[in-house]
């Protein structure tokens, strides 16, 4: 043993060390398979939740796009099969409420679930139900769902505008200009608080409007148009 050689040395060490690992396998071998089961588990849950969540996905998506064909649906007799139309303004008003809301209460917390609960806001509004549509627009606008949220916002600011709570409108509408989305432009809600703002800070409202008046399409027409109604006439 004395004269061992370094060889003989790592020889031993490594015996050593695959009966540690070995002992220590047999000792813990329920315990390995346990944990095995459970990561196998664990992913079958994964996938599990990953097709839920894509079928969960599909469904709102299907729902929202019934809503919308039943909000786009004329009146009268269906001209053909297959169709959708509707008999009176009152059914179709009824039908897609029911849809909205549904589609609202199911996924509240779903991007399609703020979309629909927006357009159920919207048609409070223009109902003159006030109190409803504030409600509803204040929820989407605090869904965290980015694009629905930046239409409840510009919603909510001519829902405010409306009843005299100027510096509610202006604050939300600041906020959609520091922060826009692909369904509201920067442009568009800085032609929006330049409107809530001119009675009371007309100046501020001339320097929002004049550089837009010279963008290219949509917007620098918008821009023109308000201009012309706040300032021009006057």
């Amino acid at each position: 043993m004395d004269r061992l050689t370094r060889k003989d040395l790592k020889k031993d060490k490594f015996a050593l060390e695959v009966g540690h690992t070995v002992e220590f396998l047999e000792h813990h071998r329920k315990q390995f398979f346990r944990y095995g089961i459970a990561a196998v588990a664990l992913a079958l849950i994964v996938a599990g939740l990953f097709y839920y969540n894509r079928r969960q996905h599909t469904a709102r998506q299907e729902a929202l796009r019934a809503a919308m064909d039943a909000m786009d649906a004329p009146i009268g007799p269906s001209p053909a099969p297959g169709i959708l139309t509707f008999l009176t303004q009152d059914d179709k008003r009824v039908a897609v409420n029911k849809a909205l809301t549904d589609l609202a209460s199911r996924h509240s917390r779903s991007s399609e679930g703020a979309l629909a609960q927006y357009y159920l806001g919207t048609a409070a509004m223009s109902q003159g139900r006030q109190e409803e549509a504030a409600k509803r627009l204040s929820e989407t606008a605090n869904s965290g769902s980015p694009e629905p949220a930046s239409l409840a916002k510009l919603a909510l600011a001519e829902l405010y505008a409306s009843q005299g709570k100027a510096g509610d409108a202006e604050k939300l509408l600041r906020s959609l200009v520091d922060r826009p989305s692909l369904m509201v432009p920067k442009e568009e809600a800085t032609i929006a608080l330049a409107r809530a703002i001119a009675p009371s800070k007309p100046e501020e409202a001339r320097k929002l409007l004049d550089p837009l008046r010279a963008a290219p399409g949509a917007a620098g027409r918008a821009a023109i148009s308000a201009y012309g109604e706040l300032f021009t006439s006057k």
